[in-house]
């Protein structure tokens, strides 16, 4: 049958299941935008191009599938790319695909034309320029498999608008992709899995380092056997958390720069280190040349370009996690490491304060009250979708995160503006699920956008705004290290209960402890998106801190502590 290109578009996204797609139409996308009308998939129509490909993320992290965004050219796709180079650094499988003039008019400075492959092939996975309709249906399909493949992460597919409009007789190809240039080699060498065993049946102080890749492989299951046959503990990256069961008694936490100072400490006093589905990165670090320092270390990860990149390990395997955990399974005799566990006990001491039930109230709300209440209210279920600051480190602090896929939040490229759109394409994955967005007064800020997108849809978020009165993080740098010289960080909002009612949605402020479940429980009641202003401490850090360039156990501890401690690392 004849076909457009812009009908072959969407036939082979119904071909591969997609459901949504988020975007914003313009010239150069506009035949393909004609197209969506006459097939079975649900557009979203964001403020901003960056809002698509966040929510596309979102969407991708939430349920595990490819999401799509789409834009016109020039500066709607520009607009992508910092949400394309977000689902890079954390390996989001997410399609975007973008219009682009003519073919004979490329590279002739034409009406919004923008060389977008050469823009975002640092920040991709793989991207195609498409000038011939018939060169539409495989480079897509391709997108696909390379965007959920191996690594995961984002591909980009810039189509020209004559390739959008012209027509082909077309019938849709069910064979399997084949990429001669891309084929995936995860069969670990068996000695590698035999000397592994070795070092962890001679290890007296192990620890396993538990990343992203523990949820993405789908290994919580084999992992959780692991964990349980040879009783070592586990700390936790930032996005693996979930990965795991927070209430394990083998989970340590979360590592890294604001990570538990028990597991920094016991991070350097291991003799063996398991890092499994992680990349080592400098947050997680410290220091490299005090790193770990009388620690072997085993590196299992699905991207042969992770093994040795940052920390030189003993053995690198490269596998999907979840094959490779089920054959160390079966391997591995059950071990105890009793004394072992006995010392991180004593290196917790009376530091693991925020295992009581109920914060203090001193008549200062502060970000952790908010937080933990939101975890005791939802009873640790709701779907956390986080922006980039100090919030971002409280949730990952004070929310006990139990489930996988339940805390979705910008790790590697740490992008202001990402929880609100995220959280659409979340909500819109998982529609039953009860989402909370944690987010800045700065962060909301970049992408308050989207609140409309949240009324047109008609969807249910709940959105907790952490309203200090600065750009957090990096006022806690200036406090730190700068001397309290606040360039630039004082930050005036505009009045958020106000702007949710101009957007069509309810706003709520709170600004003492007592009124912070009241909010809450509100907000779960009624329809529609719903904002809370929290107006919280001004002056408040994140603790415990690594400063940058410093030994992993070299942490700055929270000075006077407030209310005995309580809040205090």
């Amino acid at each position: 049958m004849k076909r457009k290109g812009a009908q072959i578009i969407w036939e082979v996204l119904v071909q591969q299941g997609v459901e949504i797609v988020f975007g914003y139409p313009g010239g150069a996308i506009l035949p393909t935008y004609d197209a969506m009308l006459d097939y079975p998939i649900k557009h979203v129509l964001v403020r901003h191009e960056q809002g698509a490909a966040h929510a596309a993320d979102g969407y991708a992290r939430a349920s595990g599938r490819v999401g799509v965004a789409m834009a016109t050219s020039g500066p709607g796709a520009t607009n992508l790319v910092t949400g394309i180079a977000t689902a890079m650094m954390d390996s989001s499988p997410i399609v975007c695909i973008t219009g682009q003039v003519g073919s004979t008019a490329i590279g002739s400075d034409a009406f919004q034309e923008t060389d977008v492959t050469g823009v975002t092939l640092p920040v991709t996975k793989h991207n195609y320029l498409v000038t011939r309709v018939e060169d539409l249906a495989p480079a897509l399909k391709e997108a696909f498999y390379i965007a959920n493949s191996g690594r995961p992460g984002p591909v980009l597919v810039d189509i020209a608008k004559d390739a959008q409009i012209a027509s082909m007789d077309f019938e849709l190809d069910d064979s399997p992709v084949r990429l001669p240039g891309y084929r995936p080699d995860l069969r670990a060498m068996a000695e590698e899995y035999e000397h592994a065993v070795d070092l962890i049946q001679s290890a007296k102080r192990p620890l396993i380092l538990a990343g992203h890749g523990v949820m993405m492989s789908g290994a919580m299951n084999v992992f959780l056997q692991f964990v349980e046959k040879t009783h070592i503990p586990v700390a936790m990256t930032l996005l693996g958390l979930g990965g795991f069961p927070a209430s394990h008694p083998l989970n340590l936490g979360m590592m890294g720069m604001h990570g538990e100072a028990w597991v920094n400490s016991a991070i350097q006093k291991a003799d063996l280190l398991i890092a499994l589905g992680m990349r080592f990165d400098d947050r997680v670090t410290g220091n490299l040349e005090t790193y770990a320092p009388n620690a072997k270390k085993i590196h299992i990860d699905i991207d042969p370009s992770e093994i040795n990149k940052v920390v030189k390990v003993d053995i690198g395997i490269v596998a999907d996690l979840k094959e490779a955990l089920g054959l160390l399974n079966s391997a591995v005799p059950e071990i105890k490491y009793e004394s072992w566990i006995e010392y991180i006990d004593e290196l917790k001491g009376d530091s693991a304060v925020r295992d009581i039930q109920n914060l203090p109230d001193n008549n200062h709300l502060y970000a952790a009250h908010v937080i933990h209440d939101l975890w005791r209210i939802t009873e640790g279920n709701a779907l956390l979708v986080t922006d980039v600051g100090q919030h971002q480190m409280w949730a990952a602090q004070y929310y006990k995160h139990e489930q996988p896929r339940k805390l979705i939040t910008s790790g590697g490229l740490g992008t202001m503006g990402f929880a609100l759109p995220a959280a659409i394409g979340a909500k819109f994955a998982k529609p039953e699920e009860e989402v909370w967005v944690i987010v800045g007064d700065g962060g909301i800020q970049m992408t308050q956008a989207e609140l409309c997108t949240c009324a047109q849809e008609e969807i249910k978020i709940n959105i907790a705004i952490i309203n200090n009165g600065y750009l957090g993080m990096v006022r806690q740098w200036q406090e730190f290290f700068y001397e309290r010289r606040y360039a630039a960080t004082p930050l005036k909002s505009p009045d958020f209960v106000k702007l949710a009612d101009a957007n069509g949605l309810r706003g709520l402020r709170v600004e003492r402890r007592a009124d912070v479940e009241a909010a809450i429980r509100q907000a779960q009641e009624l329809p529609g998106t719903v904002v809370i202003d929290f107006r919280v401490e001004q002056e408040d850090s994140v603790y415990p801190m690594v400063p940058a360039g410093a030994t992993l156990d070299a942490m700055i501890r929270r000075p006077n502590p407030i209310s005995e401690s309580a809040l205090s690392d």
